[in-house]
């Protein structure tokens, strides 16, 4: 049965349906249309990011970060535990749980806001008297419904290797990697990004011998070089063994596992043996079958829906949000662009300052940063103060045995504003946000310095970093 809607959402990943959730608050008659099956046969919302994604990742970080504590950390607190084994099944299962406590929760906000799921793959199918049609094909056939604004939010999906076929058994994806059935003894990552890091960490902490391999020469090359520095560190004194400007080459599978061939930074040939591989190289936009051509939009040369800094396309009405559009693909960046189109929808004049949109890799410890790096900063002949403490001085980190990292704070040599943070420690994802908030308001350094933080805590870092941009740190 056709409807004819004031707002319809195309996917409800954390972009969609927060989309949905705010144009629905602000009055209008929305709907969302979502796809998702899980392996079980049940329609799900929440894209990747809560399916295989974001949340269930975290999970399972959790987890094995619980159970390195019991071999690396817990004796030096006097605590002895004997012979420490971990249940892959049922950390798989507690994850699991997790996963489906958001997702019925989202479909819980739905009811609540009365928005309506649309089950199936959504495209574009034409314009007229000021609607644009939208082809529902679901289980139950193929309904056509109508809407005067359509918000395109339809994700992103791991990027392919050439040559390399995902089974999700001895091969696979960032979700095949959530759901191994055992801890391999060997695993192999292909490409040291977030994903591969973080779920390198995983099976790391649980027993495995990982060896990651990246082909860009420069580790973290989109982090500070100070913080991408002790991050190799700390990452090699954990056991991740990180192998820079790789070429890979044949990748066989056979009954003892896979077998990778690649040249080493130096050229040489190398053969590395895995019981299990993950390929992590990043992900590209889902923009295809949308039915753009039908509303006369086409995709730029690397598949994105082209937006203008509000994520307007070229048609009126129409707009796109989340990792189908340039900027970094990022859950909070996409949920903060479907908050900003369904108020312009609405009249309102919202913004967002990209400038300020922070980044984090949960691995341990964390990496978290937002703003400018100070080799940007460099190339652009930006004039800059720069602070750094590190968490060894700071007494919380040490009962917490956390000692490692630091903050690094960058300002304006002049007017002080703040220009970027950068954190390498644990908590570093909740630390940077006290930064993002000071350079939404164009604090200066010594804004922060001047905000009694509370003693003892991690927090202190923060300020005595954006205290030692003028010298004036109090606790070194």
């Amino acid at each position: 049965m056709s409807e004819r809607f004031d707002v319809v959402v195309i996917g409800a990943g954390p972009a969609g349906y927060i989309a949905s959730i705010r144009a629905a608050q602000l009055g209008f008659k929305v709907a969302c249309a979502e796809k998702w099956m899980n392996p079980d046969g049940e329609a799900a919302l929440g894209g990747t990011c809560l399916n295989v994604g974001c949340i269930p990742s975290k999970a399972l970080l959790a987890s094995s970060e619980e159970f390195a504590k019991l071999h690396e950390a817990i004796g030096e607190h006097g605590i002895s535990v004997e012979n420490p084994r971990v249940d892959v099944s049922k950390m798989l299962e507690r994850k699991n749980g997790i996963v489906k406590k958001m997702t019925k929760g989202i479909e819980f906000l739905f009811r609540k806001n009365r928005i309506t799921w649309l089950k199936g793959h959504a495209r574009l199918a034409g314009s007229a008297d000021g609607f644009h049609r939208v082809e529902i094909s679901g289980e139950s056939g193929v309904e056509v419904h109508e809407a005067k604004n359509i918000i395109i939010a339809s994700g992103s999906r791991p990027r392919a290797l050439p040559g390399i076929e995902i089974d999700n058994k001895l091969i696979c994806d960032n979700e095949g990697a959530l759901s191994f059935d055992k801890v391999p003894k060997r695993l192999a990552v292909i490409g040291a990004g977030v994903i591969g890091l973080e779920l390198g960490s995983v099976w790391r902490r649980l027993g495995s011998e990982v060896t990651v391999l990246e082909a860009m020469p420069k580790f973290l090359a989109a982090c500070d070089d100070a913080v991408a520095k002790e991050a190799a560190k700390s990452f090699a004194k954990q056991g991740l063994d990180i192998k820079l400007g790789v070429k890979i080459g044949e990748i066989k599978t056979s009954k003892k596992g896979v077998s990778i061939r690649y040249e080493d930074s130096s050229g040489t040939a190398q053969v590395l043996e895995a019981d299990r591989l993950v390929v992590s190289v990043g992900r590209v936009p889902n923009t295809h079958d949308l039915g753009l051509e039908t509303v006369g939009l086409a995709l730029d040369e690397r598949g994105l829906v082209p937006v203008d800094d509000h994520c307007r396309t070229a048609v009126g009405g129409v707009f796109a949000i989340g990792d189908v559009v340039r900027g970094p693909m990022l859950a909070h960046k996409g949920e903060d662009e479907g908050v900003m189109v369904a108020e312009l929808i609405a009249g309102q004049s919202p913004h967002i300052d990209y400038n300020c949109i922070p980044w984090v890799i949960y691995t341990s410890p964390e990496i978290a940063w937002v703003g400018r790096t100070e080799q940007q900063l460099k190339s652009e002949g930006r004039q800059y103060k720069s602070g750094q403490f590190p968490f060894a001085a700071n007494g919380r980190a040490l009962g917490m045995g956390h000692s490692d990292g630091f903050v690094k704070v960058l300002s304006d040599a002049q007017t002080d504003e703040v220009l970027g943070v950068h954190v390498i420690s644990a908590s570093a994802s909740d630390l940077i946000s006290e930064a993002a908030l000071a350079m939404e308001f164009k604090a200066s350094a010594e804004d922060i310095g001047r905000v009694c933080h509370p003693h003892p805590s991690m927090s202190e870092v923060m300020r005595e970093a954006a205290l030692a941009t003028d010298k004036r740190a109090l606790n070194m």
